[in-house]
C-alpha cells in the first residue's frame, strides 16, 4: 500500500518492458477507430485521462503542439513564500475567467453514452471537473478540483467562484478579469500575469490560514486513499485507455506500467508521442474528441 503514494511532477523513468503491437502509432482516424472497437469488443475499459482530453473545451495542454512552455507553481514555493502565493492568486485571478466557464465537450458527452459498451469509470489527471459535469461515473480525480478552495491550516473547504468574489473585492484596483487568450493560461487554471506585487490575498474566512486552490500541485503529494481507488478502477476493467495524456509524469505512467506487469491491454489515444507509446497493445495517434465519436458512431451502427 505504502508503495502507491506518489508525487504530482516526478518525472517518469524510461518504460522496461514492451507489449505486443496490435497498431503501431495509428494515424488514420477510420482505420484506428476500428482497430480500437475491436480491442474493446465485449470487454470492460477504464478511462486514464489527460489535458488533451480538455483541449476541445478550450483549456490548453501543458505539452501540446500549441502549449507554451511554462514552469508551474511547486507546492513547496507556495507554502514557503507569500510572495508566491500572491503571484499564484494574482495568476489564477485571471485565470478563472476562462476556466470556471468552460463547458464540457463532445469527448466528454461520447465518453458518457459508452458507457453501455463497458466502460466503468474514469481516472482523471485533469482537475477541471469536466468529466462530472458531462455525467460520467464514477470518476476519481487523482489532482483534485480547481473549482475548490482549501485551507492550508483547518481543512475547511470552500468554493472558488466564492475565492474570486473575495479577491475582487480585495483588488478593486485590478480590474475585472479580461478574456485570455490560449497561450495565456494554464491547464491548472492560472495565468500570465506581469503585474503581482500588490496583490491582496484572502485568508481562510474560519481560521485566518492560507488558501490553496484544493488540486495537487506539482510536488504535492497525491492522497493515498485517491490513488488506491484509482488502482481499484483500473483493476476491475480488462482493458485501460488513456485519453489526452503524454504520460511524462509518474502520476499516469505508473497504472500503464501496471496493466501491463498484470498482462492486460492499453490503448493510447494522444496525438503526441507518450512515455507509454512502447507498453501500448495499440497507439492511436489521434485526438480524443474525434476517436471517441467515432467509437460512439461504431457502437450505434
Amino acid at each position: 500500500m505504502g508503495g502507491r503514494g506518489y508525487s504530482r511532477g516526478v518525472a517518469a523513468a524510461p518504460a522496461e518492458a514492451t507489449a505486443p503491437d496490435l497498431a503501431r502509432d495509428e494515424g488514420d482516424l477510420a482505420a484506428g477507430v476500428e482497430a480500437f472497437a475491436e480491442l474493446l469488443a465485449g470487454r470492460t475499459w477504464t478511462v486514464l485521462s489527460g489535458a488533451g482530453m480538455s483541449t476541445d473545451s478550450g483549456i490548453p495542454d501543458y505539452r501540446g503542439p500549441t502549449s507554451v512552455r511554462a514552469t508551474p507553481m511547486l507546492y513547496a514555493e507556495f507554502v514557503r513564500s507569500v510572495d508566491n502565493r500572491r503571484r499564484y492568486w494574482a495568476r489564477s485571478y485571471q485565470g478563472w475567467s476562462r476556466m470556471g466557464h468552460a463547458e464540457p465537450n463532445a469527448g466528454h458527452r461520447a465518453l458518457v453514452d459508452l458507457e453501455p459498451s463497458g466502460l466503468i469509470g474514469v481516472v482523471t489527471q485533469n482537475v477541471d471537473g469536466l468529466h462530472q459535469r458531462a455525467g460520467s461515473s464514477p470518476v476519481i480525480p487523482l489532482h483534485g478540483s480547481i473549482a475548490d478552495v482549501v485551507c492550508l491550516g483547518c481543512g475547511r473547504v470552500t468554493g472558488r467562484r466564492e475565492m474570486q468574489d473575495r479577491l475582487a473585492l480585495l483588488n478593486p484596483d485590478v480590474g475585472a478579469p479580461r478574456v485570455l487568450e490560449h497561450a495565456e493560461l494554464r491547464p491548472d487554471g492560472d495565468a500570465v500575469v506581469d503585474e503581482w506585487g500588490d496583490f491582496v490575498l484572502a485568508d481562510c474566512l474560519a481560521c485566518g490560514g492560507v488558501l490553496k486552490p484544493d488540486v495537487v500541485f506539482f510536488g504535492e503529494t497525491v492522497p493515498r486513499d485517491r490513488v488506491d481507488q484509482a488502482y481499484a478502477l483500473v483493476d476491475g476493467a480488462d482493458v485501460l485507455v488513456v485519453l489526452g495524456s503524454s504520460l511524462t509524469v509518474m502520476s499516469g505512467l505508473r497504472f500503464v506500467r501496471h496493466n501491463v506487469k498484470h498482462e492486460r491491454d492499453v490503448v493510447i489515444v494522444n496525438r503526441g508521442t507518450t512515455r507509454g507509446d512502447d507498453l501500448a497493445t495499440l497507439k492511436l495517434a489521434l485526438g480524443c474528441t474525434e476517436t471517441l465519436e467515432g467509437l460512439l458512431d461504431l457502437h450505434r451502427s
